[in-house]
């Protein structure tokens, strides 16, 4: 394998060339272009519930995200190779057509022209969506090769840290562009406002951005560009089931996906050390720059984005902020990061140096991760907010410091290739730390939750606590998760107790008049057994009281015959009866004879009986009614303790579970500041020196 030492015949320094008026106009279509890219990861999620609705396809869901993931993930090396090549405009331009391409495809899903194209609507979403990501990777790689190109050193940092924030922003902006959207408009807008940003950045960069080209000549590594994406696909399939619950980790589909993806990395590490212009040159790797640099920026890559993931998981079901707002929640976080990544490339670029600020960085999120890992169910919001504004200021330095560093280090013509090549490493590690952190959440989660629930039957009794106790087993042996959706809103307890609260209204109503409108909203309750329910379907009009008076209804007509018909047989028999009152029994037997033997004296005692049997009726019902309502309330009492409590392990479980996984991420950012402290700290060469072939380095 040959790899050029000098610097190629034909090379052009644009950072010398070119004007500053020209370079900003470029480098305005350029983040145009990115801000693109980094908005369609976060706009879409908020449109994807009506999307679901719309194209019916709820078993394609988390496949609208991963084939999106795939492509640009896969993609984003050999599109940094094919742009030291060919130079960056075409590539980047190519890709903007294909993004723009992607995304049109995308809102016309499941229109009827398109048929059963690709078996349907949803269907045809994904692979519109993979489309996406083939344009997006180019996005994402050249971007900020682009920088190095139109920028001498010393001013890269100011540059770079646009682009780290371009990445906050656009957290910022999808979700709330994305729910407005598709709540005034129509979810396909959220892949048709790409067309007209994408076209204006088109134009600009047509217009007026050269070609960028290294001067670099060489074949293309054909059979790297597929062993690499045989390599990456199977392995983020593999995690993505895994993690997603598709397949066990031990089945035969994720084990041969490993495999494949295993086989393929050695082979294409035997080709690219025989190919004279490889895809990723393994040579990059004898530079400690990239390598330490590569190794520091995969483990970041998994600690960010476990951060942003988890974060909005304990906003939504430990502080009960909605699923929607959990992305404008973490504005704190992205304020954070946009100041730290703006900051540190303007401090880089007055120091001449970038390792300090970056060690610097990595220790300050060190510190949010701990804040982060002390979490719990009682932590208030304006905590909250602080840690993630400390995380940000962390996490911010990172981004584009690990970028400038890199492509100090290498050659001019290597810096498109070693750039998506970091970028690279940071995307696997973002997938593969989800797939683990996905692991560790579920598995901590049951645990936590058994303990919770058992935790919680300790402190009741009767009901509460048997069927607390029954919730805890059955969440132990798997047979339930005793909690709800986890991208669901959880009920605060104001909300239980409000809807406990109706409830009680709704069966007093029932039991005391039968109200027909009671009955149909304790049949759509949803926190009663079917049980509970059927009793009062079969309430007649007018309650439970109907039901007395419906038995006392024959009584009154036997009554009403014994004494009319003054025939002391029968009224010796209604004495007997024993559906009469005692108290009557007692006064029919003690009628005379001479009472009966006139019709006037006849109704006398009738009369008498009457408003015995009406008083009788009267405390029957109140006796039957009371003794309903106050085993239906006490049901509805325990029902409220039993979701007040659920509740309550529930959020002190997901709570614990969260802040043990920013444990691990402590330990991943303690990594990346060994992996950091490894790295040569290079001087960012003054304005005019160029860059130099072996890049000088102080030792600190």
């Amino acid at each position: 394998m040959t790899t050029p030492t000098a610097a190629p015949e034909g090379r052009i320094d644009y950072a010398q060339t070119l004007d500053l008026p020209t370079k900003r106009l470029i480098l305005f279509g350029v983040l145009l272009g990115l801000f693109l890219s980094a908005l369609d990861q976060t706009i879409v999620s908020t449109a994807m519930p009506r999307i679901v609705q719309d194209l019916n396809g709820l078993s394609l869901y988390s496949w609208v995200t991963t084939a999106y993931l795939l492509t640009n993930t896969a993609l984003v090396p050999i599109y940094g190779k094919l742009s030291d090549l060919y130079g960056r405009k075409p590539v980047l331009m190519f890709g903007i057509v294909v993004f723009l391409i992607g995304s049109m495809l995308c809102g016309l899903s499941g229109e009827p022209f398109l048929g059963n194209l690709f078996g349907g609507g949803m269907m045809q979403l994904v692979v519109f969506r993979a489309l996406q990501g083939v344009g997006a990777a180019a996005l994402g790689s050249v971007a900020f090769a682009i920088i190095a190109d139109l920028f001498e050193p010393v001013d890269r940092p100011r540059y770079q840290g646009l682009f780290g924030a371009v990445f906050g922003l656009s957290s910022v902006i999808g979700p709330l562009l994305g729910g407005f959207l598709t709540d005034n408009i129509s979810w396909r807008w959220v892949f048709y406002v790409n067309l007209p940003l994408g076209l204006l950045a088109l134009a600009f960069i047509f217009a007026k951005m050269p070609r960028l080209a290294s001067g670099l000549q060489a074949r293309v590594d054909w059979l790297g560009a597929f062993l690499i994406l045989l390599f990456a696909v199977p392995l983020l399939l593999a995690l993505t089931w895994g993690a997603d619950g598709n397949y066990s980790w031990t089945s035969p589909v994720i084990l041969g996906l490993f495999g494949l993806s295993v086989a393929s990395l050695i082979a294409f590490l035997v080709a690219e050390n025989r190919h004279a212009s490889p895809i990723l040159p393994l040579t990059l790797f004898r530079n400690p720059t990239f390598a330490w640099g590569a190794l520091a920026r995969f483990l970041i890559g998994a600690g960010f984005l476990g951060a942003i993931l988890f974060l909005s998981l304990y906003l939504v079901q430990v502080q009960g902020v909605s699923a929607t707002a959990a992305g404008t929640a973490t504005i704190p976080l992205t304020l954070g990061l946009i100041v730290g990544a703006i900051g540190s490339g303007q401090i880089a670029a007055r120091m001449g140096q970038y390792k300090p600020l970056m060690l610097g960085g990595l220790v300050l999120m060190a510190v949010g991760f701990y804040s982060l890992s002390t979490l719990n169910a009682d932590t208030s919001y304006g905590s909250v907010i602080l840690r993630m504004v400390l995380l940000g200021l962390g996490i911010g330095p990172t981004l584009p410091l690990y970028t400038n560093a890199l492509q100090l280090s290498v050659k001019p013509w290597e810096i498109g290739v070693a750039t998506s090549a970091g970028q690279f490493f940071q995307q696997m590690g973002s997938t593969i730390g989800t797939a683990v952190f996905g692991a560790v959440l579920t598995t901590g989660l049951t645990q936590n939750l058994a303990t919770q629930f058992a935790a919680q039957a300790a402190t009741q009794q009767g009901t509460v606590a048997s069927t607390l106790t029954g919730i805890s087993e059955q969440v132990r042996s798997g047979k339930a998760t005793g909690t709800q959706d986890r991208t669901s809103t959880p009920k605060s307890n104001d909300q239980i107790k409000a809807e406990f609260a109706s409830l009680r209204q709704n069966v007093t109503r029932a039991i005391e008049s039968g109200d027909r409108q009671a009955i149909a909203a304790i049949q759509a309750d949803t926190t009663l057994p079917a049980a509970a329910k059927a009793q009062f379907r079969e309430l007649p009009q007018g309650g439970v009281g109907a039901g007395v008076t419906a038995a006392f209804t024959p009584l009154r007509a036997t009554v009403s015959d014994a004494i009319t018909s003054g025939n002391a047989a029968q009224v010796q028999a209604l004495a007997a009866n024993p559906q009469l009152p005692e108290a009557l029994r007692a006064r029919v037997a003690q009628i005379p004879a001479a009472a009966l033997a006139t019709p006037q004296g006849r109704a006398q005692v009738l009369a008498g009986l009457q408003q015995g049997l009406a008083q009788a009726e009267t405390a029957a019902r109140t006796q039957a009614t009371q003794q309903a309502l106050t085993g239906a309330l006490k049901g509805i009492d325990d029902g409220e303790q039993v979701a007040l409590s659920s509740s309550r392990a529930s959020k002190v479980a997901f709570a614990q579970t969260i802040s043990h996984i920013y444990v691990y991420c402590i330990v991943i950012a303690v990594l990346a500041f060994l992996a950091t402290l490894m790295m040569p700290n290079l001087r960012i060469p003054k304005r005019g020196e160029g860059q130099a072939t072996a890049p000088t380095h102080v030792e600190i």
